[in-house]
């Protein structure tokens, strides 16, 4: 049983995220792959051959891949499954990120298999756990398929370690260029403070921050804490802030050490996207707040009050 784990990476560093996937992996098999596609990614391979638990790391180096684009690696990624045959690859799995996401419904789709997506927990090598209606129930679920193609919710699992391992590497030769898209340009978020799905301090601001200029207050409070800063779907809709720092269902889903809601009143779908963190905090001057039935801690208070005060007692 041998497992191929799409690598998560910038083209410079392996992100955090495939160190979970390969985790959800440890737990089906031991005979773990990780491809690494990509354009100039040698730094990207060798990182991965790092990691504890991977066996192999195959290194699709390509200009095709240079901006990994799902319309070029979804085939290669196909193409290795069959190319491997009978006694190939089970399991592919890869990080429920927004590459993953676009890149596996076309591998399963080539393949001729069913997605099993977002998982949790693995019960066995053909059954899993993942979170359905925004995370208010858990379906278990079981494949039958020749090859199962998985997406990994990154905080349902431990990472493993990024050192220790030495696995070898291998080039892959070929190269899948469908020509059917091409990559005109991305804008960036540039940010001091940490990566928000990376995050072990996560301040969030709601509706009830009123606007966009007063989330000033969280930046100094997540500065003080060495935190990132999210937000949820309605201060997003309202402009706000922009959409990348959206937490939730819709958008990014996070588990941090610590994670403090501000002016959040607590809809479904926003908790989907935080709930698993350890210690969640509320401030809200609404005692009613669907967010304090999933706090540790509450304050019912106003957070313009409050905020300021919190920051000046760090």
């Amino acid at each position: 049983m041998t497992i191929l784990v799409i690598a998560e990476h910038d083209g410079k560093a392996v992100a955090p995220a495939t160190l979970n996937t390969v985790a959800a992996a440890a737990k089906i098999g031991s005979d773990i792959h990780v491809l690494v596609a990509g354009q100039g990614v040698g730094a990207v391979a060798e990182a991965a051959a790092k990691i504890a638990g991977v066996s192999k790391v195959l290194v699709a180096d390509n200009a095709a891949y240079a901006h990994q684009l799902p319309e070029n690696v979804a085939p290669q990624v196909a193409a290795l499954a069959q190319e491997a045959g009978a006694a190939g690859y089970s399991h592919i799995l890869a990080a429920a990120t927004s590459n993953g996401k676009n890149i596996l419904p076309r591998v399963a789709a080539a393949l001729d298999v069913d997605q099993i997506s977002e998982i949790i927990s693995v019960e066995s090598a053909d059954t899993f756990k993942r979170p359905i209606y925004a995370g208010n129930a858990i379906a278990t679920v079981q494949s039958s398929a020749a090859v199962k193609v998985i997406t990994v919710r990154a905080t349902g699992f431990d990472p493993v370690a990024a050192e220790g391992g030495s696995a070898a590497v291998e080039a892959v030769s070929a190269a899948h260029d469908a020509g059917t898209s091409s990559f005109v340009g991305e804008e960036l978020a540039k940010s001091d403070r940490p990566e928000l799905t990376a995050a072990k301090i996560v301040v969030s601001g709601g509706r009830g921050m009123q606007n966009g200029d007063n989330f000033k207050h969280l930046y100094a409070l997540a500065d003080k804490l060495g935190a990132a800063v999210g937000a949820s779907r309605a201060a997003v809709d309202a402009g706000f802030v922009p959409n990348d720092m959206q937490v939730g269902q819709t958008g990014k889903i996070v588990a941090p050490q610590l994670y403090i809601a501000v002016g959040i009143s607590g809809a479904i779908q926003h908790l989907a996207g935080m709930k698993d963190s350890k210690v969640i905090v509320a401030i809200n001057k609404d005692e009613e707040a669907p967010i304090f039935q999933v706090a540790d801690y509450g304050l019912v208070d106003d957070l313009f009050e409050a905020v300021p005060e919190f920051e000046k007692m760090l």
